[in-house]
């Protein structure tokens, strides 16, 4: 795989961020050059610093402001040119027992993980936004496959960004635009370490025991996500690939 001269934007590419960061450094191995996006310039100069290409775009921005993304795709367009594909990485997480739901916490998670990838694939699918035979990538979770619980809110929103897969794909087909999914379960990391603290030994050790495979690393993830960008995926529109240790499996 040789993304040379490949534009992508990819979502969430905070240095802190560990799938986000280790799909920013594989795509840099591959030569691609980036539209790095998060709410946080500084973490994504942190980003940029870690990465071998001095080509990248730094470009801050907050997705939740859903109605700004048409707007904000179309001067980044203006400035860089038309993209050869989207990753979609960003995230809310967390936990949402059903006893304490809030609106603003149904919005929290739906903006950032489905309404912002809706608008960022209707943007950056018009006319002169993008390359031909372009390739949109989300990150989903296998909370969107799977109950889990306490986790209502993120496995509606990650259920609902396959679901928008599936039909843009389909939309988007004439355009010889690919939309497909990448979809983990556990990756080890920081934000796991959290996860685990918040559950406690016990269901922590249940947890990681339901991923017969053993816990997915960032680089799983970006591995799969390069190759649904590239044309040995050619073929591939309209799905969700697991990449959770068999943890759907059980």
């Amino acid at each position: 795989m040789d993304f040379s001269g490949k534009l992508y934007l990819v979502t969430g590419a905070s240095v802190d961020s560990d799938i986000g960061f280790a799909i920013c450094k594989k795509l840099d191995e591959l030569g691609a050059t980036l539209i790095l996006v998060s709410r946080r310039e500084a973490s994504l100069k942190d980003t940029a610093q870690q990465l071998t290409a001095n080509k990248h775009h730094i470009c801050p921005f907050d997705l939740s402001k859903l109605d700004e993304i048409p707007i904000w795709v179309n001067n980044l367009v203006k400035q860089y040119g038309a993209v050869d594909g989207l990753i979609h990485s960003a995230s809310y997480q967390g936990y949402s027992p059903l006893r304490g739901v809030t609106g603003q916490q149904i919005s929290n998670y739906f903006d950032i993980n489905f309404s912002a990838a809706v608008m960022l694939t209707s943007s950056l699918s018009k006319a002169r936004h993008f390359n031909p035979n372009a390739s949109f990538v989300f990150i989903g979770s296998a909370a969107g496959v799977r109950g889990l619980k306490a986790r209502t809110l993120y496995a509606a929103s990650k259920a609902a960004l396959h679901s928008l897969v599936r039909s843009a794909a389909l939309e988007l087909a004439s355009k010889s635009i690919r939309v497909n999914c990448v979809a983990p379960a556990v990756v080890s990391g920081a934000k796991a370490e959290k996860q685990f603290e918040i559950l406690g030994e016990a269901q922590t050790k249940i947890l990681i025991d339901a991923h017969p495979l053993g816990l997915s690393k960032p680089e799983d993830v970006a591995n799969s996500v390069s190759f649904l960008l590239s044309d040995l995926s050619a073929k591939t529109t309209g799905m969700t690939l697991t990449v959770d240790g068999g943890f759907l499996a059980g």
